[in-house]
């Protein structure tokens, strides 16, 4: 029965996901019911931020004193929640509620999920366990979308059956991981609040994941206003699964690079594959943004997020709760404070000139962390470089 445990945690980790976005093609048709912009939705969007903040900031240690399977479980309740909240009161507020919520869930998640699929493969080696997180929830991070945007497709709605689906998929997830064991604390008494951490030779790949997911929580939260100009709207969500959960796809290929290597080819692909996609998005060409979609995947789930990822547990070693908790508060600081300036903008001054300063911002991004991650006096880092994923 244990060959099990690290597939049925992968299955709660993808829905716990899925849930995250199941609701981002709706996000125009939400604001436009609700007679607000593309500021408005952004905020909405990024109650989800708020969520995890807290979580990621303040109580990194709660695995520590509880062990992680009740978080996993709480998690997979606040994603049931949401929804239902989603489906019974369909609107830009409750929206943010949700969002609020499923931030909660996912920052519970978040720093625990490394370790504890670490310590169910019983393997010595941390970056198998990797490769389970990283497939698991960038498959989900995707799949949510794509599947409102099939419903839609065919039959607009606020509340298509996908959320209905959901609710009957993620509660097979909870059921799923109560045979799991919940490994017991090593140290029962250790502090709940504890802040995240950043072992030196960490910083430079927390850098590269929030250029990484500002990315995708632009092409999630502000490419369906773009679309909409073209009657493209209900095609969002193909986008959203294509920048995150077509990554999954180059992830063996990452693998076979070391950390600082994969990280560093993710972020020479991220500006290429953005200026595609606005290209696409701004032109009303469906094609460009999903070839975009697909190339920025590679680099924002594949190479930067396993490569990232990897790298930070192997410097971490036993403080891996705080570092990842540190690797992915810059994440999230990535997927709402440059979402949100730029939903502004979209606003103030339209969408070309907002998604081009977005894409000057996010070459500069890129161009100084390769060169925190190549020449910067990191011992740390220069040691990644020899390592291999398995």
């Amino acid at each position: 029965m244990d060959r099990y445990n690290a597939p049925r945690l992968a299955f709660a980790l993808c829905m716990i996901t899925t849930a995250v976005n199941l609701q981002a093609p709706l996000y125009d048709i939400l604001a436009a019911k609700a007679g607000v912009g593309v500021g408005a939705a952004t905020l909405a969007f990024a109650c989800y931020v708020a969520g995890v903040m807290p979580v990621l900031l303040g109580l990194n240690g709660l695995a520590d004193r509880e062990g992680p399977k009740p978080l996993i479980i709480v998690a997979l309740l606040l994603c049931l929640s949401a929804t239902a909240l989603t489906l019974l009161m369909p609107g830009l507020i409750t929206l943010g509620v949700a969002r609020f919520l499923l931030g909660i869930g996912t920052g519970l998640t978040s720093a625990v999920a490394p370790g504890y699929m670490h310590r169910l493969l019983n393997s010595d080696d941390s970056r198998m366990a990797t490769t389970y997180v990283t497939s698991s929830t960038a498959l989900g991070f995707g799949l949510g979308a794509a599947v409102t945007s099939l419903f839609i497709l065919h039959t607009p709605s606020v509340t298509p059956p996908s959320l209905w689906l959901y609710l009957g998929v993620g509660t097979i997830a909870l059921v799923a991981v109560m045979p799991l064991k919940n490994i017991a604390p090593a140290v029962t008494q250790s502090a709940m609040w504890r802040l995240p951490g950043y072992p030196p030779g960490t910083l430079s790949f927390g850098l590269a994941i929030l250029l990484a997911w500002a990315t995708v929580g632009l092409v999630i939260a502000i490419l369906p206003s773009t679309l909409s100009q073209h009657g493209l709207t209900p095609w969002s969500g193909f986008a959203t699964f294509g920048i995150c959960s077509c990554g999954v796809l180059f992830q063996p290929w990452a693998r076979a690079l070391a950390p600082v290597k994969a990280t560093v080819l993710g972020l020479m692909i991220l500006p290429l594959a953005y200026g595609l996609i606005a290209w696409g998005a701004l032109q009303g060409s469906l094609i460009a943004v999903l070839l975009g979609a697909v190339a920025a995947s590679s680099a924002c789930y594949g190479f930067i997020y396993l490569g990232g990822l990897s790298g930070v547990l192997a410097i971490a070693g036993p403080s891996s709760t705080q570092a990842s908790a540190g690797y992915f508060l810059m994440a999230y600081v990535g997927f709402s404070l440059p979402v949100i300036t730029t939903g502004a903008l979209v606003d103030s001054v339209g969408h070309v000139a907002a998604l081009t300063l977005f894409g000057v911002a996010l070459l500069v991004g890129a161009i100084a962390t390769v060169s925190l991650l190549l020449i910067g006096p990191n011992k740390s880092s220069k040691r990644l470089a020899a390592i291999r994923q398995p």
